[in-house]
């Protein structure tokens, strides 16, 4: 301990540095790609699948990328089968403009992946690739993978986006969830958040997105349910500065591949 006295009184240096290093010791925040393959048959979503599993998926544990997620639609969506969401967590946005130049020097990724890479104009993997860049959210800077222990094919992945009337009443939803803890009560009713992010660049914005999971259809349900009726929920959801603040909520169900590491 240091102390420094000055006209009799004692200032207890630790404290400052105990605090500038609790400070410095914070998560920085984590960075997310969503990309979405969309596929117009069983041929190109296998090629797809081949070429995630096989190739991009290792060269990213490779390059100190882990937990990196795939996703399908379920079989009652009318998408299934045609689109198929990657998950990517990254440190940094240059980590996410760096990643081609990473993978264009990863020989074991450009072996694996060349029927993807090396395609041909006349058959191409895939119709288009769209892609959502998110910054994680203050109160929850880094992606949790998922505490479930059913099969991966029956477990339910809920995908939302909220988006906001202007880019304020957008803020002011991404306020609700960080100052008004209604990521702290998905916490406590084990809804199992994977991430919840602010879209810094995709084809709805303003928006936000967030992944919770399931064990199965039933226990999702089960969830919602328990926060419906949620006490401390529904406090929150009366505060008159958190009125209006969503101007649509577009629900995604889907279900992780076998090689998806979520």
């Amino acid at each position: 301990m240091f102390k420094v006295s000055k006209n009799g009184i004692y200032v207890t240096l630790c404290l400052f540095f105990c605090t500038t290093i609790l400070f410095a010791a914070a998560p920085k925040r984590e960075f997310y790609e969503i990309k979405i393959y969309h596929v117009k048959d069983a041929d190109q979503a296998s090629r797809i699948d081949n070429y995630l599993k096989d190739a991009y998926i290792p060269a990213m544990h490779r390059a100190g990328i882990k937990n990196v997620g795939v996703f399908k639609p379920v079989a009652s969506d009318t998408a299934a089968g045609k689109l198929i969401y990657v998950f990517t967590p990254l440190k940094s946005l240059e980590q996410l403009v760096d990643l081609p130049k990473v993978l264009g020097k990863d020989a074991a990724y450009l072996a694996a992946g060349k029927d993807y890479i090396d395609a041909e104009y006349k058959n191409p993997p895939y119709i288009r690739i769209r892609s959502t860049v998110l910054r994680a959210f203050e109160n929850s800077p880094m992606m949790k993978k998922p505490d479930l222990t059913s099969p991966k094919s029956e477990r339910i992945y809920e995908l939302r986006s909220y988006e906001g009337h202007t880019e304020k009443i957008y803020w002011n939803k991404v306020k609700q969830f960080n100052a008004g803890n209604e990521i702290g009560i998905f916490a406590r009713l084990g809804f199992n958040a994977v991430f919840y992010g602010e879209v810094i660049a995709g084809s709805t914005m303003p928006n936000l997105m967030y992944l919770t999971t399931f064990s199965d259809k039933a226990s999702r349900d089960a969830h919602w349910k328990s926060f419906s009726d949620d006490a401390e929920w529904g406090k929150v959801k009366s505060m008159p500065e958190y009125q209006n603040n969503v101007s649509k909520n577009v629900t995604l169900f889907l279900f992780p591949t076998d090689y998806s590491d979520i």
